[in-house]
């Protein structure tokens, strides 16, 4: 197994209730790899407990890269939550810990 931080980087942003991570792999021959073990699925079931709502990827091919859409992070958003606040920068990094399969 390995760890998405390992072979790839991330960036977030969040709005209200909606966090968006981007997924980019260090290395372009790696994109396949991903698209097939990091989707929406099984980024929902990371962040079990974080996201209250549903998990979109959108592939971006064009530039060898994914973006999740994490419905539900912050209820209310940033000024009305009353949990641990979850920005988007926090819920990249967690993202990085996933383990998948090693690359081929």
């Amino acid at each position: 197994m390995v760890r998405l931080h390992e072979i790839a980087h991330a960036r977030a942003g969040d709005k209200g209730e909606i966090t968006n991570i981007s997924l980019f792999p260090y290395d372009e021959d790696h994109y396949e790899h991903l698209a097939t073990h990091v989707t929406a699925a099984v980024v929902a079931r990371h962040f079990a407990g974080i996201v209250r709502g549903e998990v979109v990827r959108y592939d971006v091919e064009s530039l060898r890269g994914f973006n999740f859409v994490l419905h539900g992070t912050r209820p209310g958003g940033v000024s009305a939550a009353l949990e641990l606040d979850t920005h988007g920068k926090a819920l990249s990094f967690g993202l990085l810990e996933l383990e998948i399969p090693d690359v081929p």
